[in-house]
């Protein structure tokens, strides 16, 4: 598990932003959807994986209390894999062509297509009946383009994400700060996010809480949902 430690600059400077250091505690359960971005086996299964994410291994037990804990409270939980094809292939050319090896490429592309021995949901989640699964072709999930998360969640009336997944600093990122550009109130969580370094992680949530969003422990993010749960208006938010 990653070592967190939030500077004392950064909540100094999140304090005097906001208010407070969790902008985002009076969190709707029943309008609350937890992201669980590319826990897949293209990330965490060695023996498959086109990009090994060791970190994310140690992950999988809060995102699974989250999971529930947001179920019993009425929200909703959406599972989001990572899926190449080659529509993306032409499309996103700069990174395929471009910024990747051609082995590189091709075990990325055959691990992660639909149906590849990448793509699957790594087994250690709990997946409800009633989760959604998203497939998206991009790092971000909300980027024109990506996939159909945005219309999804405002389909499903949520209007807060808590954004768990791998890794931290790539496609969790792009996803939690178009989250928040998409006008969601959006909470990374710290102990619930994977990266290959201590320093890529705490680079991401830091750069995240200075200016996008809200960061939270699990412990923290269950502990509003029970206390917040039931008891929410239901007339929609105008911020």
């Amino acid at each position: 598990m990653h070592k967190v430690e939030i500077p004392d600059w950064v909540k100094n400077h999140v304090t005097t932003r906001r208010g407070r250091l969790h902008v985002f505690s009076d969190m709707d359960p029943a309008r609350t959807a937890l992201l669980v971005v590319d826990l897949q086996r293209g990330f965490m299964d060695e023996a498959v994986a086109h990009s090994f994410v060791p970190e994310s291994l140690d992950i999988v037990p809060n995102v699974n209390r989250l999971a529930a804990a947001l179920r019993a409270a009425g929200g909703r939980v959406v599972f989001i894999r990572m899926v190449a094809n080659e529509k993306v292939a032409r499309e996103w050319s700069v990174y395929y062509d471009e910024l990747t090896q051609p082995g590189q490429r091709a075990r990325r592309f055959d691990g992660m297509k639909a149906g590849g021995p990448g793509h699957d949901l790594w087994p250690g989640l709990d997946v409800g009946a009633a989760d959604l699964i998203v497939d998206k072709t991009r790092y971000s999930a909300f980027i024109q383009g990506s996939s159909d998360l945005e219309a999804v969640l405002r389909r499903e009336g949520i209007d807060t994400v808590l954004v768990t997944g791998t890794v931290t600093n790539t496609c969790c990122e792009s996803t939690a700060r178009d989250a928040m550009m998409r006008n969601f109130r959006t909470v990374m969580i710290s102990d619930g996010n994977a990266a290959r370094t201590d320093e890529a992680h705490m680079s991401a949530l830091i750069n995240f809480y200075l200016s996008f969003g809200d960061v939270m422990t699990t412990a923290e993010a269950e502990a509003y949902i029970a206390a917040n749960a039931g008891g929410a208006s239901a007339a929609p938010r105008t911020a």
